[in-house]
């Protein structure tokens, strides 16, 4: 059904145009009618037309003045323009105002036809799209709850994987490198620093979330992530890598004032703790700094920066120097890596003089903690002894620059070892399980026997085994065995029971049958045509 409006002052043309319309789209249209400029706009407010005949001369508001007024209220009308006058300036007037057709009076029943069937395909053509933003707004706002979710917990729990969080910033438009975690903590009550009731009250959560969710977002510019146990970690965006006063001021002020809301419109209690500015890939250290706020204290919102529980630093100290060396370490490269251990260095070297013990002290402390990361991430084995004379080394340099190399060197290690060492360890894992096949493939040997002898699971084994060798573990035993027997059946003095045994099998029927599907003949055929 579409909603026709005509506007003229002669009730002669309207009669027609009405005739032509009823009598070409019998129950399609809703007509309406006026003849004044200041009727026509009062009708438009009512009738919300789709499709508007309109007669330049009218009494009073003239034709193009009272479509101005209507685009201000209903921007969405097609227009189409009557005039008795052929005129440029009149034409060119309606083509600014954006109307479909200019008409020239008189006109015929097909000129009417024509135009209003040109109207409608327009106004389909904008219910369509519409009706699909709408289906795509709706499952949009299904889908979101979902990739927001994922990308909280992508840059909290998996800060390595930077493929994926750049998908989820793409699919949320989100350009931020920096952002701060806020910590929503759910309970019945508050009691000190803690929240009674915390799975109750994170259940009735889950139950409320959509709307948690919603008042949340109306707050912030935020990333909410899903309610786990009793609390909902929110990522906020940053344009840079720190806060100041007025800002911590403000944020602290607008979380109160959340607070209070949601206790009102869902009646649960809640506290936020604030973290610091971070780096995307530093976003756990900000909510784990959001949760010692509350930690710490006992408001209903508490910002990690009003409270003594984070290192802070002298404003010389470079800390993203510090924090560039160890990133490289763990995933640079070796020449970014040395880079950075480089530069760091310059900077000691730089502030304080060759004798100075502090230097000395930070290079002892930073290459025991470079190393500590490749013992955790990095498959080594840790020796108690073997870094005995790394304080004697350091205590007895001449100067301080005698230690860049060693300093240096220990990082471009530490770096090696955590880029390849799993990698090394796995083929060593490989070559053992070779050697004891080579060793046992006369036993009946299993997969599971040899996953024990190397204290793994066997399926993790299996998926090593194949993707280190090609070939899976039966395929493996299986050809060690074949190529042994072959090397049994051109010496005459075996039997073919005896042939079994020493290669493992105890059916010689089931052995001829794997020699078969895998030479393509039996051992029989293969001991006679190495005789000739």
């Amino acid at each position: 059904m579409y909603r026709v409006m005509l506007a003229d002052d002669e009730g002669i043309v309207l009669d027609s145009l009405k005739m032509i319309i009823q009598k070409h789209f019998p129950e399609q249209c809703q007509i309406e009618t006026a003849k004044t400029g200041r009727n026509v706009i009062e009708l438009a407010e009512s009738f919300r037309p789709d499709i508007a005949f309109m007669d330049i001369q009218m009494p009073g508001i003239n034709g193009m003045e009272a479509i101005r007024e209507i685009q201000k209220n209903n921007s969405s009308v097609v227009f189409i323009v009557l005039s008795a006058y052929d005129k440029f300036d009149y034409a060119k007037e309606a083509i600014n105002l954006g109307v479909l057709e200019y008409v020239n009076k008189p006109f015929s029943a097909r000129i009417i036809i024509e135009v209003l069937e040109k109207a409608m395909r327009s106004i389909d053509s904008k219910r369509k799209k519409r009706s699909e933003d709408l289906r795509i707004k709706e499952k949009m706002e299904t889908v979101t709850p979902i990739i927001e979710n994922g990308f909280v917990y992508s840059i909290m729990f998996q800060e390595y994987f930077t493929e994926e969080v750049d998908n989820y910033k793409q699919l949320l438009g989100l350009e931020a490198d920096y952002g701060c975690m806020l910590a929503l903590v759910m309970g019945d009550d508050q009691r000190g620093n803690h929240m009674t009731n915390a799975v109750g009250a994170g259940v009735r959560t889950s139950m409320n979330y959509a709307r948690v969710r919603e008042m949340v977002k109306e707050t912030w510019n935020c990333i909410v992530g899903s309610v786990i146990s009793n609390k909902i970690p929110v990522f906020l965006p940053m344009k840079n890598g720190k806060m100041d006063y007025e800002e911590r001021i403000g944020m602290i002020d607008v979380c109160r004032e959340l607070v209070r809301n949601l206790k009102r419109k869902t009646d649960i209690s809640f506290r936020i703790g604030i973290g610091s500015v971070r780096r995307l890939n530093e976003s756990m250290d900000s909510y784990e700094e959001a949760l010692k706020a509350l930690v710490n204290s006992t408001g209903s919102v508490a910002h990690v920066d009003d409270l003594p529980i984070q290192c802070r630093y002298d404003e010389e100290y470079p800390v993203d120097l510090e924090k560039n060396l160890f990133e490289k370490l763990r995933i640079g490269s070796r020449e970014e890596c040395e880079w950075a251990a480089d530069r760091y260095f310059d900077w000691m070297l730089d502030t304080y003089d060759e004798k100075n013990m502090s230097v000395r002290l930070k290079i002892l402390e930073f290459v025991l903690w470079a190393e500590h990361e490749a013992y955790k991430d990095g498959g080594l084995t840790y020796h108690f002894s073997e870094r005995e004379h790394y304080l004697p080394l350091v205590m007895n340099a001449e100067k301080n620059s005698e230690l860049r190399s060693w300093f240096v060197g220990k990082f471009v290690e530490t770096n090696r070892n955590l880029c390849t060492k799993k990698v090394e360890h796995e083929n060593q894992l490989v070559v053992r399980a070779q050697n004891y096949i080579q060793d046992n493939f006369q036993k009946d040997l299993s997969l599971d026997e040899v996953s024990r002898q190397l204290d793994l699971s066997p399926y993790y084994f299996s998926k090593l085994f194949k993707e280190e060798t090609g070939s899976n573990f039966v395929e493996y035993v299986t050809n060690l065995r074949i190529c042994r027997a072959k090397e049994l059946l051109v010496q005459e003095r075996y039997s073919m029971k005896e042939i079994c045994a020493e290669i493992g099998y105890s059916d010689p029927n089931y052995f001829s049958r794997i020699f078969k599907k895998t030479t393509g003949v039996t051992p029989t055929e293969y001991r006679e045509s190495e005789k000739r």
